[in-house]
Parts: C-alpha cells; structure tokens; sequence
C-alpha cells in the first residue's frame, strides 16, 4: 500500500510537469518590445560674441583714446610687452597704421579671466569698422559692422534755414548736403522764404541704430515762394541723374558752390576796397566765408592746372574744365592729398581746405571763374545744363516719374515743435 502511494505521487508529478510543458509550447508567444532609442535633443549654446569674438570666459574693458595718446601708452596698465606691440605696430601698417589712432576715438581690451595680460585690442576708425588686434599671435583684421537700410520719408516747412529744420526733424548733414546740391541751380538758397517746403524720400544707412549715411534720394520735392521743384532720379547712359517733371536735368555743367553751406562775404566787384591792401582795387572772384579746414570741393570734372602756393594767393588749386571754363581756389589751409599739375578730379572731390594763407585777414575762400580765358563773374554766369532725357527713354521715364510723384503726395509736411518755439521766443 505503501508503494502504491508513493508510485502515484511520482506519477502525479511526471503529469504535471508534461501539463506545464504542453501550455508553454500552445500558448501565443509574445514578442519582445524593441528597445526605444533614447534620443537627446542638443541645445545650442548661444556664444556671448563682442566684435566676432566670444567673450564669455573675457573680462570687457572700454575707453577713450586720450589727446596724444598712443597704443603703447593704451596697452601699459594691461601687461602687454614692448615687443609685442612693437611687432604688431610693424605687421599692421598695410591694414591700419598704428599712427593714425586718434584722440576721443573708442577702443576695448578684452582680458582671460585668469589673466592680467591683454588677449585683444579692439579699436574704431569709424562709425562702420572696427581693427583686431590679437595680441597673443599677433594677428591683426579689420572688419565692418553690420549695416541695416532703412527707408525714409521726412517733409518740412521752413521757419528758420534749409539746415536748421532739417537738423531739427532728425536728418544729417550729408542728407542736406545732397539735398542742396540737387537744387543748387534752380533754388537760392541764400534767399529762401518763411513757408517754403521740401520733402525727400531716401535710404539711410544705420550701424547700432545710429545714422551713419545716406544711400541715395529716391525722390525729392522743394516749394520756394509757392513754385514747387520734383526732382525724379532715372538711369540714361549708365548713370543715375536727377530731373525734373519735364524731364530736364537739375544738374549742370558745374556745382552751385565750391562749399558745402556757407555765406557769401564778398562778391565779384570791379571796385572793391581791399581789407589788407587798404585800397580800391578788383576784385574778379567770389569770396565764401567758412571756418579753417572746410572742404572745398572741385565745382566740375577736370585736369587740374596749378597747385602750390603763390604770395597773394597763398595755397591755391586752378582747374581746367574745358576749352571754355576754368577755375581757381584761392587762400587754403593746406591743398588735397594727390591734387597735384596733371590730376584728374571730379565734379564735388575735396581738392583743399579752407584757410588764410596769402592776403587774407580770416579763413575763407576766393572762388574765380574763368570764361575762354577771361575772368567773368561767377554767380551771373549762365551755366549749361546737363542732358535732359533722351526721347527714346521718354516713357520709361513717364512711368518712373509717376511713380515718384505719388510717393511725393504720400509724404505730410511735419513740424518740429520745439524748433518754433525757440524760435518764437
């Protein structure tokens, strides 16, 4: 009986253990789950860049260049050795000389953390540039900022001056420049009226949200004693002038003016006293007063006759124009670097600076205007005008022109409050 119990337990074991096996074979058999990759998302670190460089592990220092200071006495308190920037001063010279670093220009040094020695020297010629000097290479570059255009459109009515409303609503002196030498020949600008109006659309140019030029006039309008001026920019042979509505040019032969905004103090006289002669002579020229070191500028495109110094002229430019007209400058502070017997210059090219060399009590400018060789009286001369369009680009420029004359009506004439006020007071 003994045996009968024991041989049914193994029995019973050996059956449940083919039961066990037998599920395990019939039962569905489940698939492995792939393994999901784990995928991490890289996140850029945003570089804290000054001037193209990353300054994060960088201590900043900022300055300004002191009067006759020089970039060995810039870099003394920063540990730089005479050698290095003896070295850099010699590999510079052909992308910026050293030299020229100049008072009340910004610099910055950037300094390791970990350092007392400067690593660069950051310096700005300019609105627009800037020079790198690497000062553990050495390596020096120049390079530009980035520059944004933006469009413009800016209208005006005269209380005071040209330039003084227009300083006032916010625009430049290269802006009015432009402006006044579009409308030279048509418009006085010495006897402009209370009321008069302009308006100008344009693309200026901006480095760090400041102005830094002018790109170009797209258009522009001027209203003296209620006869109103449009001047329409068009390309005929290659080159973009300015006309007006009937399509004549507004350019001539020569600029209204061999300076950029000034007075005349003297005009072209037969009988003049002369303020160091202490008599009554000629005077064949027109004199402009402006302070010492204005530019002045070739009035047309030429060759240039004379440049050198002469006792009642003192440094003096004299141009020829053309078999009909030439030029003379008279009494500069110093002559244009290149202006020389034999140059070519161009209408508007800085060839001298004002001055008072030469008889001369106070800086200005004797302006003489030559007529197939004899001196004639410049501001009585009647300029030839430049091409008007040609009539093959008459309907191309009938659709410029239309264009531009509804950008003009676009444009509201503001006023700069303050500017009235102080003048009313």
């Amino acid at each position: 009986m003994k045996k009968f119990w024991t041989y049914s337990g193994i029995l019973l074991i050996i059956g449940m253990v083919f039961w066990v096996v037998e599920r395990k074979e019939n039962s569905p058999v489940e698939k492995e789950e792939p393994e999901l990759a784990i995928v991490e998302e890289v996140i850029p670190v945003e570089e804290n860049l000054l001037y193209g460089i990353n300054v994060d592990e960088l201590d900043i220092t900022e300055g300004i260049v002191k009067r006759n200071q020089t970039l060995s006495a810039i870099l003394a308190p920063f540990n730089v050795p005479y050698q290095i920037i003896d070295e850099i001063a010699k590999k510079s010279s052909e992308i910026f000389d050293v030299r020229k670093i100049a008072f009340n220009k910004k610099y910055t040094v950037l300094t390791p953390k970990d350092s007392l020695k400067a690593q660069f020297f950051i310096y700005e010629p300019n609105q627009t540039e800037f020079v790198v000097f690497k000062l553990d290479q050495p390596e020096i570059y120049k390079e530009s900022k980035p520059m944004e255009i933006k469009d413009r459109e800016i209208g005006g009515t005269i209380t005071s001056s040209l330039y003084v409303n227009m300083v006032g609503l916010g625009l430049t002196p290269d802006l009015i420049d432009q402006f006044a030498d579009l409308y030279g020949w048509v418009v006085d600008f010495q006897r402009l009226q209370k009321g008069d109006k302009f308006k100008v659309v344009f693309k200026e140019q901006l480095v760090e949200n400041q102005t830094v030029g002018i790109e170009d006039i797209e258009a522009a309008y001027f209203e003296h004693m209620g006869q109103g001026y449009h001047a329409i920019p068009f390309e005929q042979n290659g080159i973009v002038s300015y006309f007006d509505q009937e399509g004549n040019s507004l350019k001539k032969a020569f600029l209204r003016d061999p300076l950029k905004f000034t007075r005349i103090s003297s005009r072209y006289s037969l009988s003049r006293f002369h303020p160091v002669q202490k008599r009554y002579k000629a005077h064949l020229g027109t004199d402009y007063a402006a302070p010492r070191g204005t530019e002045i500028r070739s009035v047309g495109d030429g060759t240039v006759l004379e440049a050198g110094y002469s006792g009642g002229n003192g440094n003096y430019v004299k141009i020829k124009h053309n078999g009909t007209y030439s030029t003379q400058y008279l009494h500069m502070s110093k002559i244009g670097k290149g202006i020389k017997r034999g140059t070519r210059v161009k209408q508007g090219q800085v060839i001298g600076y004002v001055g008072s060399t030469g008889l001369a009590t106070g800086p200005h400018l004797c302006f003489r205007f030559w007529k197939h060789g004899k001196q004639v009286d410049w501001l009585r001369e009647d300029i030839p005008p430049a091409e008007p369009i040609a009539k093959e680009n008459l309907t191309a420029f009938e659709k410029v022109k239309m264009e531009k004359l509804a950008q003009l009506d676009s444009v509201s004439y503001s006023e700069n409050v303050e500017l009235l006020t102080s003048l009313d007071d």
